[in-house]
């Protein structure tokens, strides 16, 4: 291992509550295209205004309904890499992990790691655009056909929408609460495979810094914290989490 992996694995070691904050650098390992590079083919001519607002839903909601059934079925022909399961295998070693991330993919869970919060929610998920509480499941290839969008068994209106954030829309409060804490409880953040141009989740790497935690970088190319981090691993999250955490049972 080079000696900023070693440095990494020492970090990690010597944690009890880690914090991992994952952007889409950790998807793109698995496959999963991000969401301006998911606009080819027939989606080419739109605009992701067009598709991932609320005003947008309201005007053609089977349309917004068509565009993310699509990205469901990306979502559906990949699967979790091997950082996500390097970040699972970590938490079952015994350490309180917590993962904040910005992917709405599922994977982590999917890997096996219990304490996720997404800020951008599920895409495998639906809820009410009305408001009505619940959240289920989406609907799986070869299942009975329903209206498009779905309708609510709350309110019995076609009002299903993908449980994800929206552009204009606001992070849930609870789960950004959550994170919060975790970032100003933990003993090590990791930032893996984000930019930091999307807020207000880039503000909790930015609190992590701002309050002297161990920080470590995994990303391809260097971001406004590289320089500033304890340690900045350059390469991609499927092959530097494992190193870094795998070097435990050594």
């Amino acid at each position: 291992m080079t000696d900023d992996i070693e440095q990494a694995h020492y970090l990690a070691a010597q944690a009890k509550r880690p914090v991992f904050f994952t952007g889409a650098g950790m998807s793109a390992d698995s496959g999963v295209p991000t969401f301006r590079d998911v606009l080819t083919g027939l989606w080419a001519r739109y605009d992701p205004a067009e598709l991932a607002t609320g005003e947008a839903f309201a005007r053609d909601p089977a349309l917004v309904w068509n565009f993310y059934e699509y990205r469901r079925g990306i979502v559906r022909t990949c699967a979790p890499n091997a950082g996500h399961r390097a970040l699972a295998a970590f938490e079952k070693a015994g350490r309180h992990v917590t993962v904040i991330t910005q992917n709405v993919d599922g994977y982590h869970q999917l890997a096996g790691s219990g304490r996720v919060l997404c800020l951008h929610g599920n895409i495998m998920e639906d809820r009410c655009h009305r408001g009505c509480p619940g959240v289920f499941p989406s609907v799986e290839p070869g299942e009975p056909k329903r209206p498009v969008p779905q309708v609510c068994p709350a309110c019995g209106e076609r009002a299903m929408r993908p449980n994800v954030v929206w552009f204009g829309e606001a992070l849930d409060e609870a789960v950004l609460a959550h994170a919060n804490e975790a970032v100003r409880d933990c003993d090590l953040m990791v930032v893996v495979g984000t930019s930091g141009g999307v807020y207000p989740a880039a503000g909790l790497a930015d609190l992590a810094l701002g309050t002297g935690k161990p920080f470590v970088e995994i990303n391809p190319e260097p971001t406004r914290w590289s320089d500033v981090a304890r340690v900045y691993l350059r390469g991609r999250a499927s092959e530097i989490l494992p190193q870094m955490l795998a070097a435990h049972d050594r």
